[in-house]
C-alpha cells in the first residue's frame, strides 16, 4: 500500500541564543568538536563494515572455515561478540566515549549502515570505493535531542534546545513559508525524522526532516502529460487539450553564461586588487559572486519544477511522463558545455519530491 506521507527537508538558519560571546563560543566550539568526531567516527565505522563484509576474501588461506557473521551467543558459528550493528557502534563509541553524544553516533551508525547495505553489491564487484567523510559534514541527531521548542513573540522567532544549547531561528525572506511549518511541528500537525546540524563558517544550519501528508488533489491516472526537458527551452509539457513551455533559452542557458562571463573577468582583476589584508581583501570580490550563478539556478530550478507540477493538477494528469530524456543525457556526456549549462540532474530531483508530494506518477523514458 502506498504511503501517505512523505519526508521533506527544510534549510533553516539557527543562530545560538545565548547572552555573551564568551558563551556563544563555547557552544560554537562544542558544535564543531561533534562535527569532527562525527567525520571520524563515520571514517571508522564504514572501514569496519568493509572489513567485515569482505571477511570471507581474508580467510582464503584456510580451509573449513565455517562462520557467521552474527552474535557468538545467538548463531552457532557467529564470530562477533555482539550483533553487527552493534559492532560498529562500539568502535566510535568507545574511542570517543564521553566527547560527542550517544545519540549522534547511534543516527550515524544506521545511516552509514543502510547505505553500505545499498551499495554492497557495487564495493564486492569493485565498482565503487567506500565513502570518504570530510570534515566539514553534517551530523545527525535523533528528534528527542531537540526540545522546548515554542515561538517567542518577544525574538520574533522559534526558540529550542539542541545539545542543551539553547537557539532560535533565522528565516530571513522564506520567513512566511517556513514559519508555517515550524507552527505546524510546534502544534504537532507534522512530525521531525531525524534530521542533521551543519556548521558553514559562523553559520548554523539545521537540516529538519519532516514527515507530511502528500497533498490530495482530483486526479486522473489514465490521463498522462508528456514533458520534454532541454537546453533551450527548460521544461516544454503537454497533454490532449493543453501545451505549456516553462523558462527559455534567454533566461537560463544565457543568464548562466553571463555569470560565468563576469565571474571570469572577477578573477582576471583580482590580481589588480588593492591587498590591505592580503589575500582576503583581494579575493572579496570574488568570494561574493562566487554562488551567484549556483544560487539563481537553485531557485529557477525549484520555479521551473513547481510550474510543471501545478501544470498537471490542473489538468488532473495522474501520470507525468519525461520523454526520450535517456537519448538526451547520452548526448550531453558527450558535449562538455551541455553537460555543464543543462541542470538536469537537479531538476529531475525537484522534479520527483514534488510530483511525489502532489500524487503524481513520474515516468521517465
Amino acid at each position: 500500500m502506498e504511503k501517505s506521507t512523505l519526508k521533506l527537508t527544510n534549510r533553516i538558519q539557527i543562530l545560538i541564543d545565548l547572552p555573551s560571546k564568551v558563551e556563544k563560543k563555547e557552544a560554537m566550539d562544542k558544535l564543531y568538536q561533534y562535527q569532527d568526531l562525527c567525520s571520524k567516527s563515520a571514517n571508522l565505522i564504514v572501514s569496519h563494515l568493509y572489513v567485515q563484509e569482505m571477511i570471507r576474501d581474508i580467510f582464503y588461506l584456510s580451509e573449513g572455515i565455517t562462520y557467521n557473521l552474527g552474535d557468538e551467543k545467538k548463531h552457532e558459528h557467529g564470530i562477533l561478540k555482539c550483533s553487527r550493528i552493534n559492532t560498529t557502534y562500539q568502535v566510535a563509541s568507545n574511542r570517543f566515549k564521553g566527547e560527542i553524544p550517544s545519540t549522534i553516533l547511534s543516527c550515524l551508525t544506521n545511516s552509514i549502515i543502510s547505505t553500505f547495505n545499498k551499495n554492497r553489491s557495487e564495493y564486492w564487484k569493485g565498482q565503487r570505493s567506500l565513502e570518504n567523510f570530510k570534515k566539514d559534514m553534517a551530523f545527525p541527531f535523533q528528534p528527542t535531542a531537540l526540545s522546548r521548542v515554542s515561538y517567542d513573540p518577544d525574538k520574533k522567532a522559534f526558540c529550542f534546545r539542541l545539545f542543551s544549547i539553547p537557539f532560535k531561528t533565522y528565516l530571513g525572506k522564506y520567513a512566511i513559508e517556513k514559519g508555517k511549518i515550524l507552527e505546524r511541528l510546534v502544534d504537532g500537525d507534522i512530525k521531525l525524522c531525524i534530521s542533521k546540524i551543519q556548521l558553514k563558517g559562523k553559520k548554523i544550519f539545521l537540516l529538519a526532516v519532516f514527515e507530511i501528508e502528500k497533498e490530495k488533489h482530483s486526479l486522473k491516472p489514465e490521463k498522462i502529460a508528456e514533458a520534454s526537458l532541454s537546453l533551450d527551452y527548460p521544461i516544454v509539457v503537454k497533454t490532449n487539450n493543453a501545451k505549456l513551455s516553462i523558462g527559455s533559452k534567454e533566461e537560463f542557458l544565457l543568464r548562466r553564461m553571463e555569470m560565468q562571463a563576469a565571474y571570469k573577468r572577477t578573477q582576471l582583476g583580482a590580481a589588480y586588487c588593492k591587498s590591505g589584508k592580503g589575500r582576503k581583501r583581494k579575493l572579496k570580490a570574488l568570494e561574493k559572486g562566487r554562488d551567484t550563478e549556483s544560487n539563481y539556478v537553485a531557485h529557477h530550478l525549484h520555479l521551473y519544477s513547481r510550474k510543471l507540477i501545478d501544470f498537471c493538477v490542473k489538468n488532473q494528469a495522474g501520470t507525468l511522463m519525461l520523454v526520450n530524456q535517456e537519448d538526451k543525457m547520452g548526448i550531453a556526456k558527450e558535449e562538455e558545455f551541455v553537460l555543464r549549462n543543462w541542470s538536469y540532474y537537479g531538476l529531475i530531483n525537484k522534479i520527483e519530491y514534488k510530483a511525489e508530494k502532489a500524487g503524481i506518477e513520474l515516468i521517465i523514458a
